[in-house]
């Protein structure tokens, strides 16, 4: 796992695991690569607290609840329905929270760092945009999901 070093690690090795029937989050298990992850985040709530015979004349910050940000992951369109699947189960009444983990990579591919997001469900899908001008582009899916927790192993 991740060792301390003097050079941050690159950005441009990850895994994703989606876990569902597309397995346990095992490398072999995923289907489709993505080129981006975005909005891995936590913010925590205080609420201001003061009781009346505190010496200092402000309030104290006292931590409470927590959210985590919605989580988006972009990819190639590669001809696998899996992300538009799920997103429909779920819109058609059938709750499907996983456990995903994103594994980010070394430069010699070793795993560094998993960031585990608990029951996380599917909340937009965006498919790709299509123009006949340009042509060179590629196709790009976006899922963009919520989750109740992220936990960094």
């Amino acid at each position: 796992m991740a060792t301390f070093r003097d050079n941050p690690y690159g950005a441009f090795n990850f895994l994703v695991s989606l876990g569902g029937e597309q397995g346990d989050g095992a490398e072999g298990t995923i289907i489709g690569g993505f080129s981006e992850v975005g909005g891995l985040g936590t913010e925590v709530d205080y609420s201001e607290y003061r009781n009346g015979n505190e010496r200092f004349n402000t309030v104290r910050k006292v931590p409470n609840t927590y959210s985590v940000d919605d989580v988006t992951l972009k990819r190639g369109l590669v001809g696998s329905p899996d992300l538009f699947e799920w997103v429909k189960g779920v819109r058609e009444g059938t709750a499907d929270p996983r456990q995903v983990r994103i594994t980010m990579l070394d430069e010699a591919r070793e795993p560094v760092v998993t960031f585990k997001l608990r029951n996380a469900q599917p909340k937009k899908y965006t498919g790709p945009t299509l123009t006949a001008q340009g042509g060179g582009e590629v196709a790009m899916e976006e899922l963009s999901f919520t989750c109740e927790g992220v936990e960094y192993q």
